[in-house]
């Protein structure tokens, strides 16, 4: 057993007492206790090896001993030993069902001995109670594979939606979350095309599909088809426009612009199409309709950071600097990883002749500028590059 698997498995250990004698003799009391006490010496002493048989004494004499059941379950356990580690577990659990580290390694074992109904059950009912990081991470993350290998892939995504929101940093959860999400997106993409292959539905799927691969006209193309079968079709609008939008042909704008404007035509209260009709407005010069855009689009979605930003910028267009700063101070607050706010903020601090502020933006700035444009090289390198949309490409679909 590694120093690191000992430790760990000291720190599941229950404490030794001993409990649940009841009516026995003096003398084997004074037995369970001594055998108790050596269990609990070769451990400190970290000598595991020593400590099992004297944990095995225990329960010789007090077969209903809790501690001893669960010490020597986890001891067995770290020592890989899990078909042996199993009835010593399980008992403890059932002894005091309230030990939910032990029920946690329970599920653990159970999936080494091939018993993935239990370990399924035992690992769904610790998951929730455990507060320990490291365990609870493996924990879910072995309960979201159990779920997928028995293809119960709604189950899986809620387990790794719940480690993602403790632990949103962590590569493993992050992964496996991934993953749990891809299964379950190709498992919806089946059967909506076995069930209704010429949906409107369908083809915004397909259109998904083809933006994610980069093929921009051919996304267009479906998401056309999508309209053209139902104009009603939730999120179709703006989902075009965005699409749309990349381009850098101003025809094309103007189609984006319009497509937003469909939009708000079948959701008057879409915060974020009257966001990006801010962006047109402030693209073109016009910054009064910029601002009533964007403060709308505040108004409607105070957390929305990019609208915040660009009610900022609008703001300072209109040398309104003491209104913009507290929208760009929320703006990082709410978007920390965006650089351009940190850029606007470090620049309106410097005016204002709070040089440590302006710093220390300046400092985030090129630090989340950095991680971009490393993103960017990264996505270059898988090849995910969106091909450019133009007028008479868009005609021809």
């Amino acid at each position: 057993m590694s120093a690191k698997a000992f430790l760990l498995a000291f720190c599941l250990l229950p404490g030794f007492s001993p409990s649940a004698i009841g009516q026995e003799t003096a003398s084997k009391q004074d037995r369970i206790a001594q055998h108790s006490r050596l269990a609990q010496e070769y451990l400190r002493e970290r000598k595991p090896e020593l400590a099992i048989p004297e944990l095995q004494k225990v329960l010789a004499l007090d077969p209903n001993n809790v501690d001893a059941e669960a010490n020597l379950g986890v001891l067995l356990f770290f020592q890989r030993k899990y078909a042996d580690a199993v009835p010593h577990l399980k008992k403890a659990v059932q002894l005091n069902p309230q030990l939910w580290k032990i029920q946690a390694l329970l599920g653990l074992a159970e999936t080494h001995t091939a018993a993935f109904v239990d370990a399924c059950d035992d690992l769904k009912a610790a998951f929730p109670q455990i507060q320990d990081k490291k365990l609870k991470i493996e924990v879910g993350l072995e309960l979201v594979g159990l779920y997928q290998q028995s293809s119960e892939l709604d189950d899986a995504a809620r387990v790794a939606t719940a480690l993602r929101k403790d632990y949103p940093e962590n590569p493993e959860v992050l992964y496996a979350a991934y993953r749990t999400y891809a299964d379950l997106s190709g498992e919806s993409m089946l059967e909506l095309s076995l069930a209704a292959p010429d949906s409107a539905q369908m083809h915004q799927l397909l259109a998904h599909e083809e933006t994610r691969e980069g093929n921009t006209n051919a996304a267009i193309a479906q998401y056309k088809q999508a309209i053209a079968i139902d104009p009603h079709l939730p999120e179709v609008h703006f989902e075009l426009a965005e699409l749309l939008n990349t381009s850098q042909d101003p025809i094309i704008k103007k189609e984006a612009e319009q497509e937003y404007r469909n939009a708000l035509t079948e959701k008057p209260q879409d915060e974020k199409a009257i966001s990006k009709l801010g962006e047109i407005a402030a693209r073109r010069g016009d910054v009064k309709q910029s601002y009533d855009d964007y403060a709308k689009a505040v108004e409607l979605q105070p957390s929305d950071a990019d609208a915040k930003l660009g009610l900022a910028k609008a703001l300072l267009e209109m040398d309104k600097p003491d209104k913009a700063l507290p929208l760009l101070e929320a703006s990082v607050q709410l978007e920390p990883t965006n650089s351009n706010a940190h850029y606007r903020l470090a620049t309106l601090y410097r005016k204002m002749g709070r040089t440590d502020d302006a710093r220390r933006e300046v400092e985030l700035y090129k630090k989340y500028k950095d991680m971009k444009d490393k993103l960017r090289v990264l996505y270059k390198d898988m090849l995910i590059q969106p091909q450019e949309i133009r007028e008479d490409d868009a005609n021809d679909k």
